[in-house]
């Protein structure tokens, strides 16, 4: 695949990376620096063709939000101008190595929560300004399937998904994970039954825009204490922009007990209100409906019980004891995001 590139030299190591669930990354090493190569999984279809305009189309934006002054690793153009390599039916790109880490809310002072509430506001107004206005009909690639579906989930659909899951918890051979899902699968239908009829009506003009779709922890490095680089752009499409506002929060500020650090959510939703010219009543719809789409997901579970597949197994403790504190501080949530 280098020899498509006139300057990245000879490899040296290509070395795999263990962080992230759906695509494959290597640190490759050359005798002229080192890059990030990138295995587009989602991007390879069952009949083995490649999705390429897909991934051009992020590059695209990528480049022209660099040219804004976002932090982003923009990819790198082979000898032909292509940022897409498809060897042997599989699809490839090749960024310039970041050096960063991720950092959590837990490690993020308030300052910064407001640092990091202000660049996801920036992402937002300058997509707008790069890519199509969603008026042109242009949706979320199919790859990357919307986060605000036509309605919102069905308690009684949720119900049955729950009994599903039961019988293949108590069907697997005894641990503490599996009697932690047991207690939280009883305790949400107990919770949904109560709450049923909180469920979120389709709204009609949705303050949709396009957003980087996967916006967390693991998609933004740091260096030192600011973002070096937002990455992962594979489910750049159009969405409600301030719910990825809270479904991020949801993420970077929830604690190992599973309750979100208010405080750092109020900073940072301000922030991002200031920057991405939203009110206080979109954030409480986005925020109403998110902590809907969590009361009624179980995708950790359907991972590890229906697919054998227990990568997310480490996150199930946080994220479903949030959903409980969540309900429980509904109002607390809620002033933190609009307040």
């Amino acid at each position: 695949m280098l020899r498509r590139y006139d300057r990245t030299g000879t490899a040296l190591t290509c070395e795999p990376l263990t962080q992230g669930l759906l695509n494959r990354g290597y640190r490759l090493a050359t005798t002229r620096g080192r890059f990030f190569l990138k295995h587009h999984l989602g991007a390879d279809a069952a009949d083995g063709t490649v999705d390429r305009a897909a991934i051009a189309r992020q590059h695209h934006a990528i480049l022209r939000l660099r040219a804004l002054g976002l932090p982003v690793a923009p990819p790198v153009a082979d000898g032909d101008g292509r940022t897409v390599a498809v060897v042997r039916g599989r699809c490839y790109a090749l960024h310039p190595w970041v050096e960063g880490r991720h950092r959590d809310g837990a490690e993020l002072s308030e300052p910064q929560s407001r640092r990091l509430g202000k660049l996801l506001g920036r992402v937002h107004t300058c997509l707008e300004e790069v890519m199509p206005g969603p008026q042109t009909g242009v949706e979320s690639p199919p790859h990357a399937p919307s986060a605000h579906p036509e309605a919102a989930a069905r308690a009684e659909d949720t119900f049955a998904l729950i009994e599903e899951l039961l019988v293949l918890v108590r069907r697997h051979p005894r641990d503490v994970f599996d009697e932690l899902a047991e207690h939280r699968l009883v305790e949400r239908r107990a919770l949904l039954e109560r709450h049923a009829h909180r469920r979120p009506a389709p709204s009609a003009t949705p303050a949709r825009g396009w957003v980087h779709g996967d916006f967390h922890p693991l998609n933004l490095l740091y260096r030192g204490g600011e973002p070096a680089a937002i990455v992962d752009w594979d489910r750049l499409g159009v969405q409600p922009r301030a719910e990825e506002a809270v479904r991020a929060a949801a993420i970077f500020f929830v604690r190992p007990g599973g309750t979100l650090d208010l405080a750092k959510v109020r900073a940072y939703a301000r922030a991002y209100r200031a920057t991405a010219g939203a009110d206080s009543a979109e954030l409480a719809a986005a925020a109403h409906r998110v902590w809907w789409e969590r009361l009624n997901d179980f995708w950790m579970l359907r991972w590890r019980y229906q697919l054998d597949d227990r990568r997310a197994d480490p996150g199930f403790p946080a994220s479903s004891a949030l959903s409980v504190w969540w309900t429980r501080e509904y109002a607390a949530v809620r002033g933190a995001f609009c307040d």
